[in-house]
């Protein structure tokens, strides 16, 4: 017959098997997750391993709120998430469509499986110090990091898919300028003559009280035009994202925002992207232009934008950004007085150039070197860090109101 202490430690022995296979399981759970497109860092799965030690394994309910609490960080995965956990601990379930209501959490069947109870204590200790090595495409706070600092032409097709999430939720910031209609405010830089008189007819004439009005701020246009010729084939699709993000921005407000593409020729794509699904907006933005990854002509293409959309998009204090690596094929001369022609009509003339970033870049190529003295501001465009500065750039405008 065993003792009571000899049933004791049995006992334990068994709580431990039984927590161990649930810690693996849980461990498990976290990869289903993952597969299923819910972004988990190893840090979430350690918290949660954590908390799961403070919570009834036993109770479902108490296992569900602790992993929705730890795991989930985003209201758009909470029904995958109830999907994946009803199925994961319901192995019975048959595979469905997703459910409509959260699943209710009933009594929690462990995943019986043998273990050998000598490795329990090392497998607890390499739980929270080996790095789960699962195919995570997610947006993690890592792969965003490593996302920064990569070049725009050496992105892999899952790092294009979180540039674009990134994209997505971007807010860009442009300055604004002041309108010459005025509105009544309190603190104003006029005096609101009109509503003083009318005012002062109830004092016999005299104005005892001054009203004040001040000028409205608007923001100011704004013009997107990219180089999609064969040497800017490498970013092209990229900084038609970056159009697409901002146009679909602005798309509700008041001015809205111009995108043009050239190579030989300009060629208009506003309307295209308009489109909610951006690879349906660049792929019709992509049957428009017929000379996509073509030669170069900037100073034509600018010639064809300033006679024929220069007077209806450059009005209002603009402001201009060009997307190009300055390759030209046509007359630099030409280029030099079309540049001349857009600064001398826009608030602002910013040059974008992928081959920027490159620490021992040097504008010698001679349509960069036409183009230069034309420039307000010229910046790299080759990585996730260089976005963020030119947003940085954009919204330090915003102070600048006179014009």
């Amino acid at each position: 017959m065993s003792s009571p202490v000899d049933t004791d430690q049995t006992d334990q022995t068994g709580q431990d098997v039984r927590r161990m296979v649930f810690m693996e399981n849980m461990v498990l759970f976290t990869r289903e997750l993952r597969g299923a497109g819910i972004p988990i860092a190893l840090g979430q799965v350690q918290d949660f391993l954590r908390a799961l030690e403070l919570v009834r394994i036993d109770k479902r309910e108490e296992v569900f709120h602790a992993a929705r609490s730890m795991l989930i960080g985003q209201q758009d995965h909470l029904l995958v998430f109830e999907t994946v956990f009803d199925r994961f601990f319901t192995p019975e379930v048959a595979p469905g469509p997703l459910p409509q209501t959260m699943p209710r959490a009933p009594r929690h069947p462990v995943r019986e499986k043998p273990f050998d109870i000598t490795t329990y204590m090392a497998y607890k200790a390499r739980l929270f110090d080996e790095e789960i090595d699962v195919g995570d495409k997610a947006m993690t706070f890592s792969s965003v990091e490593a996302l920064r600092s990569k070049d725009f032409s050496r992105l892999t097709p899952e790092e294009l898919d979180t540039l674009r999430r990134l994209l997505h939720e971007m807010t860009w910031a442009f300055s604004q300028r002041r309108t010459p209609r005025r509105v009544p405010a309190r603190q104003g830089d006029y005096l609101h003559l009109r509503r003083i008189l009318r005012a002062s007819a109830r004092t016999g004439g005299v104005p005892i009280h001054l009203s004040w009005q001040t000028r409205t701020l608007k923001r100011r246009p704004i013009v997107l035009i990219a180089d999609i010729s064969g040497s800017m084939e490498r970013y092209a699709r990229v900084i038609l994202l970056l159009f697409h993000t901002v146009a679909r921005q602005f798309q509700r407000s008041s001015p809205g925002v111009e995108c043009f593409v050239f190579g030989t020729r300009l060629t208009r794509i506003t309307t295209q992207l308009r489109q909610k699904d951006v690879d349906l907006a660049i792929d019709q933005a992509a049957r428009e232009v017929i000379d996509w990854s073509g030669g170069t002509r900037i100073g034509d293409s600018l010639h064809t934008f300033n006679v024929r959309w220069g007077r209806r998009v450059l009005g209002r204090g603009a402001i201009v950004i060009v997307v190009s690596d300055g390759w030209e094929r046509g007359d630099c001369q030409v280029l030099a007085h079309e540049m001349r022609h857009v600064q001398h009509h826009c608030h602002r003339l910013i040059w974008l150039n992928p081959l920027a970033g490159q620490p021992a870049y040097q504008a010698r190529v001679e349509g960069m070197q036409a183009a230069m003295p034309f420039i307000d501001d010229f910046l790299p465009v080759h990585n996730l860090e260089s976005l963020l500065v030119l947003n940085k750039l954009l919204a330090s405008l915003s102070r600048h109101v006179a014009r």
